[in-house]
């Protein structure tokens, strides 16, 4: 019985030692997110505010930040 109790606390404390790195190796093999890398950015003409290519509203004259400033159009010199 004495040696029963012995392997039952190795075991227990191996798994308590091992346990940290298996979760670990876990998150290592999850798939990281790609980067998308730096995103292109243009400048309203009415106001010169930079905003992303995603974002602004554009058309033959230029690319604008608000539709307000679509209307007004570019701003003079």
């Amino acid at each position: 019985m004495k040696y029963l109790v012995v392997v039952l606390v190795v075991v227990v404390v191996a798994w308590v030692l091992l346990r940290p790195r298996q979760a670990k190796r876990a998150q290592d093999r999850r798939p990281r997110p790609q980067d998308a890398g730096p995103l292109a950015m243009l400048q309203c003409r009415h106001c010169g505010v930079h905003l992303p290519r995603a974002e602004a509203l554009v058309d033959e004259r230029g690319a604008y930040c608000s539709e307000a400033h679509r209307l007004a159009g570019p701003r003079g010199p």
